[in-house]
Protein backbone atom coordinates (compact mmCIF):
# COMPACT_ATOMS: atom_id res chain seq x y z
CA UNK A 1 0.00 0.00 0.00
CA UNK A 2 2.91 2.31 0.81
CA UNK A 3 4.28 1.58 -2.66
CA UNK A 4 0.99 2.71 -4.66
CA UNK A 5 0.80 5.84 -2.33
CA UNK A 6 4.07 6.76 -2.98
CA UNK A 7 3.64 6.43 -6.46
CA UNK A 8 0.37 8.33 -6.33
CA UNK A 9 1.24 11.18 -4.97
CA UNK A 10 4.00 11.87 -7.38
CA UNK A 11 7.15 10.39 -5.61
CA UNK A 12 9.96 9.79 -7.35
CA UNK A 13 9.31 5.94 -9.49
CA UNK A 14 13.06 5.32 -8.67
CA UNK A 15 12.80 5.66 -4.95
CA UNK A 16 9.46 3.74 -4.94
CA UNK A 17 11.12 1.01 -7.30
CA UNK A 18 14.12 0.90 -5.13
CA UNK A 19 11.64 0.14 -2.07
CA UNK A 20 10.21 -2.22 -4.11
CA UNK A 21 13.46 -4.59 -4.76
CA UNK A 22 14.78 -4.35 -0.96
CA UNK A 23 10.95 -5.70 0.46
CA UNK A 24 10.47 -8.28 -3.03
CA UNK A 25 13.97 -10.69 -1.22
CA UNK A 26 11.80 -13.39 -0.04
CA UNK A 27 15.29 -14.66 1.47
CA UNK A 28 15.68 -11.36 3.26
CA UNK A 29 12.28 -11.54 4.60
CA UNK A 30 12.46 -15.02 6.28
CA UNK A 31 15.59 -14.56 7.47
CA UNK A 32 14.02 -11.03 9.19
CA UNK A 33 11.22 -13.41 10.01
CA UNK A 34 13.64 -16.03 11.76
CA UNK A 35 15.43 -13.29 13.39
CA UNK A 36 12.76 -11.52 14.96
CA UNK A 37 11.29 -15.36 16.46
CA UNK A 38 13.33 -14.93 19.91
CA UNK A 39 12.14 -11.42 20.61
CA UNK A 40 8.64 -12.48 19.43
CA UNK A 41 8.51 -15.29 22.31
CA UNK A 42 10.21 -12.66 25.07
CA UNK A 43 6.85 -11.04 24.07
CA UNK A 44 5.02 -13.98 24.40
CA UNK A 45 6.44 -14.62 28.11
CA UNK A 46 6.30 -10.90 29.14
CA UNK A 47 2.51 -10.93 28.30
CA UNK A 48 2.27 -14.01 30.64
CA UNK A 49 4.12 -12.86 33.40
CA UNK A 50 2.00 -9.68 33.52
CA UNK A 51 -1.38 -11.85 33.22
CA UNK A 52 0.21 -13.31 36.40
CA UNK A 53 0.46 -10.08 38.16
CA UNK A 54 -3.10 -8.89 36.86
CA UNK A 55 -4.18 -11.65 38.57
CA UNK A 56 -2.96 -10.69 41.68
CA UNK A 57 -3.05 -6.78 41.28
CA UNK A 58 -6.89 -7.67 40.87
CA UNK A 59 -7.07 -9.94 44.24
CA UNK A 60 -5.53 -6.52 46.03
CA UNK A 61 -7.70 -4.05 44.55
CA UNK A 62 -10.97 -5.88 45.62
CA UNK A 63 -9.29 -6.93 49.28
CA UNK A 64 -8.53 -3.13 49.77
CA UNK A 65 -11.39 -2.05 48.38
CA UNK A 66 -13.71 -4.34 50.72
CA UNK A 67 -11.45 -3.07 54.25
CA UNK A 68 -11.77 0.82 52.62
CA UNK A 69 -15.90 0.09 52.58
CA UNK A 70 -15.96 -0.01 56.22
CA UNK A 71 -15.72 3.17 58.03
CA UNK A 72 -12.35 4.01 59.65
CA UNK A 73 -14.04 3.72 63.03
CA UNK A 74 -15.67 0.12 62.19
CA UNK A 75 -11.86 -1.57 61.56
CA UNK A 76 -10.09 -4.03 63.50
CA UNK A 77 -6.77 -3.97 64.07
CA UNK A 78 -6.23 -7.14 61.89
CA UNK A 79 -8.46 -4.84 58.78
CA UNK A 80 -5.75 -2.02 59.42
CA UNK A 81 -2.34 -3.95 59.52
CA UNK A 82 -4.01 -5.87 56.40
CA UNK A 83 -5.01 -2.93 54.66
CA UNK A 84 -1.24 -1.37 54.91
CA UNK A 85 0.43 -4.77 53.68
CA UNK A 86 -1.87 -4.73 51.10
CA UNK A 87 -1.03 -1.16 49.98
CA UNK A 88 2.56 -2.23 50.06
CA UNK A 89 1.86 -5.17 47.58
CA UNK A 90 -0.09 -2.83 45.76
CA UNK A 91 3.11 -0.93 44.80
CA UNK A 92 5.18 -3.85 44.49
CA UNK A 93 2.60 -5.46 41.74
CA UNK A 94 2.56 -1.81 40.27
CA UNK A 95 5.88 -1.01 39.84
CA UNK A 96 6.71 -4.97 38.26
CA UNK A 97 3.60 -4.06 36.05
CA UNK A 98 5.61 -0.75 34.92
CA UNK A 99 8.73 -2.61 34.60
CA UNK A 100 7.13 -5.37 32.03
CA UNK A 101 5.35 -3.34 30.03
CA UNK A 102 8.07 -1.01 29.57
CA UNK A 103 9.76 -4.55 28.64
CA UNK A 104 7.55 -5.38 26.19
CA UNK A 105 7.39 -1.91 24.52
CA UNK A 106 11.34 -2.56 24.32
CA UNK A 107 11.08 -5.47 22.83
CA UNK A 108 8.57 -4.53 20.19
CA UNK A 109 10.56 -1.87 18.65
CA UNK A 110 13.02 -4.48 18.56
CA UNK A 111 11.31 -6.30 16.52
CA UNK A 112 10.27 -3.11 14.41
CA UNK A 113 13.53 -2.08 14.06
CA UNK A 114 14.77 -5.63 12.96
CA UNK A 115 12.38 -5.27 10.20
CA UNK A 116 13.33 -2.18 9.12
CA UNK A 117 17.04 -3.14 9.46
CA UNK A 118 16.37 -5.06 6.68
CA UNK A 119 15.16 -2.34 4.52
CA UNK A 120 17.52 0.41 4.79
CA UNK A 121 21.41 0.89 4.49
CA UNK A 122 22.18 2.72 7.75
CA UNK A 123 23.63 0.09 10.45
CA UNK A 124 21.25 0.19 13.09
CA UNK A 125 22.76 -3.49 14.79
CA UNK A 126 24.24 -1.50 17.84
CA UNK A 127 20.69 0.53 18.37
CA UNK A 128 19.05 -2.78 18.52
CA UNK A 129 21.62 -4.78 20.78
CA UNK A 130 21.16 -1.73 23.23
CA UNK A 131 17.27 -2.05 23.41
CA UNK A 132 17.59 -5.70 23.89
CA UNK A 133 20.02 -5.12 26.76
CA UNK A 134 17.46 -2.50 28.06
CA UNK A 135 14.86 -4.90 27.70
CA UNK A 136 16.49 -7.25 30.06
CA UNK A 137 17.19 -4.75 32.16
CA UNK A 138 13.63 -3.89 32.42
CA UNK A 139 12.65 -7.40 32.56
CA UNK A 140 14.77 -7.60 35.64
CA UNK A 141 13.44 -5.08 37.43
CA UNK A 142 9.99 -5.93 36.99
CA UNK A 143 10.37 -9.68 37.89
CA UNK A 144 12.77 -8.31 41.41
CA UNK A 145 9.27 -6.03 41.97
CA UNK A 146 7.27 -9.34 41.18
CA UNK A 147 9.43 -11.52 43.25
CA UNK A 148 9.50 -9.02 46.67
CA UNK A 149 5.48 -8.96 46.16
CA UNK A 150 5.24 -12.63 46.32
CA UNK A 151 7.39 -12.80 49.50
CA UNK A 152 5.86 -10.17 51.21
CA UNK A 153 2.09 -12.01 50.08
CA UNK A 154 3.73 -15.17 51.76
CA UNK A 155 4.97 -13.56 54.91
CA UNK A 156 1.33 -12.37 55.47
CA UNK A 157 -0.32 -9.80 56.84
CA UNK A 158 0.51 -10.75 60.25
CA UNK A 159 4.28 -10.68 59.88
CA UNK A 160 4.71 -7.40 57.87
CA UNK A 161 6.53 -5.77 60.97
CA UNK A 162 9.64 -8.39 60.49
CA UNK A 163 9.65 -8.15 56.87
Amino acid sequence: MLLLDLLSAGANPLLALEILERTASTPRVQQVVQLSLAPAFLLSGIGAIMNVIMSRMIWIAQRVDKIEDKLEDERTPKQMREHGWLMRRRKLAQGAILFSTAAAVMISLVIGLLFISAYITAQIGTLIAMLWVLTMALLVTGLGFFLMETRLAARGADEIDSF
